[in-house]
């Protein structure tokens, strides 16, 4: 239930705060060309909240579907206008005035994800390092030639310091279907080069999350070794003479590699005599524990009361933070939503000619659990989730559909070409279509969120 709430809130958050900067964007250009604001909403449907502000006493409204918003400005086609505010009419602008009102909004979109990716850019992120863990036999990696162990550190000769760069990248060159050249280095600093074409993979397997997979690859286990840690007072381990800093040899004659393995080996035996071999202080003694049997989610498994022992800078090796001096961060951001805008519109065209499932187009509810989800492991994280659907918002609302961004600068290019405006009657046909085109997709959409709730 704490979940789902999370997930709502982060939502709310998140689509509140991108749809008031894209509509933030059309209201300040058409203030910058001194347009008169009727309206700034945020959501459609019943009003939660009003307020007027200004000296044109803007209406502000909070509405109770947060699914969209609008600037509603003084427009002679709307309703009358009195003569002398009509300089001040929206369809009394030039052209490349209204061009630029409209295009705002989209803008702005680009313009807060940059922002987001700068401050994780700048705070710097605490990322895995891209060091390969098992490579499946006769796999694209194997063939390449890649090893468990070895780091990739560049892709197209682009410096990959963790996983998710690596990942970015090998995102975008498979939507390509490119050839990419890696470069990697084992333990004892021998570099090695590989080539991996990704038109092998499609662009469904990489929206599924099996991109690595469908490569051979997987990113390293870190296991944590099998030492006892703190010791719960009357449970089985304190009762069976188990100290901290015990290291778990074996569990009746098998090896014990990691703690999860021995965690596995307590949870599969309750109520059973278990044989421990145990290492103490340089020496090796045998122990006999008997699990406790308890309930959890409608079956029985064992639980002893002790927790893991985690050394002090046991895997600082493996992580690195990611930051970069604030000229460097703006730079890397403007690259980054460019290259996911650039992204976003190659999936589409994928959809468009059948090389990629529309079973990817994600609905609300499978945003709002990838808010919740953001949210939930932090700040940064959730800034990044934004970003994202912030490029989403700027790149599907330039889409020359009609209602939508795009198709009213579309039929601004076309009056720039013609010499006057687009006709009313083509205008209202084109809205039908494109209302059409966005209850379709808003309803594959939610068929999709909903597959995806069923499992």
């Amino acid at each position: 239930m704490i979940d789902i709430l999370q997930s709502i809130a982060a939502f709310i958050v998140a689509l509140g705060v991108l749809i008031t900067f894209h509509e933030f964007g059309h209201y300040w250009v058409a203030k910058c060309f001194d347009v008169k604001i009727l309206r700034f909403s945020i959501g459609f449907g019943r009003t939660i909240y009003k307020k007027h502000f200004g000296q044109d006493n803007t209406e502000f409204v909070i509405a109770a579907l947060p699914l969209g918003g609008y600037v509603k400005m003084l427009d002679e086609r709307e309703g009358e206008v009195k003569e002398e505010e009509i300089p001040r009419s929206f369809n009394y602008k030039p052209l490349w005035q209204r061009f630029a009102i409209v295009s705002a909004g989209p803008v702005f979109n680009f313009i807060f994800a940059v922002f987001a990716y700068w401050v994780i850019f700048v705070i710097g992120v605490n990322g895995l390092k891209p060091i390969i863990g098992e490579v499946e036999p006769a796999s694209i990696s194997d063939n390449a030639g890649l090893k468990a162990g070895q780091e990739i550190i560049s892709v197209n000769s682009v410096q990959t310091l963790t996983w998710s760069t690596v990942i970015d990248k090998l995102v975008n060159h498979t939507v390509n279907r490119e050839t990419i050249s890696l470069v990697v280095i084992n333990n004892t600093g021998v570099k090695q080069y590989a080539e991996i074409d990704l038109s092998q993979i499609t662009i469904d397997e990489m929206a599924e999350g099996k991109l690595l997979e469908a490569l051979g690859l997987s990113v390293i286990e870190l296991k944590l070794p099998a030492v006892i840690g703190d010791v719960l007072p009357g449970g089985a381990a304190e009762k069976s003479g188990l100290l901290q800093r015990d290291e778990i040899v074996s569990v009746n004659g098998v090896s014990t590699q990691s703690w999860s393995q021995w965690v596995e080996f307590i949870r599969d035996n309750p109520g059973k005599n278990l044989n421990i071999e145990v290492l103490r202080s340089g020496s090796t003694i045998n122990i006999e524990v008997i699990p406790d049997s308890i309930q959890s989610e409608g079956e029985t498994i064992g639980r002893i009361g002790a927790a893991a022992y985690v050394a002090d800078g046991l895997f600082d090796s493996y992580f690195v933070i990611e930051s970069y001096p604030m000229p460097h961060a703006l730079l890397k951001s403007i690259k980054k939503t460019w290259e996911m805008s650039v992204l976003t519109l190659r999936v589409l065209g994928r959809m468009l000619i059948g090389d990629a499932s529309v079973k990817n187009l994600s609905g609300p509810i499978s945003i709002a659990q990838y808010a919740g989800q953001s949210a939930g492991i932090g700040l940064l994280a959730f800034f990044s989730f934004m970003a994202i659907v912030s490029i989403s918002l700027g790149v599907l609302n330039l889409l020359p559909v009609p209602l939508l961004d795009g198709g009213h600068l579309m039929y601004y290019l076309i009056e720039a070409v013609i010499g006057k405006p687009v006709s009313e009657a083509i205008q209202m046909l084109g809205q039908q279509i494109g209302i059409v085109l966005l209850l379709g997709l808003m309803s594959i959409a939610f068929y999709n969120d909903i597959i995806r709730l069923l499992g």
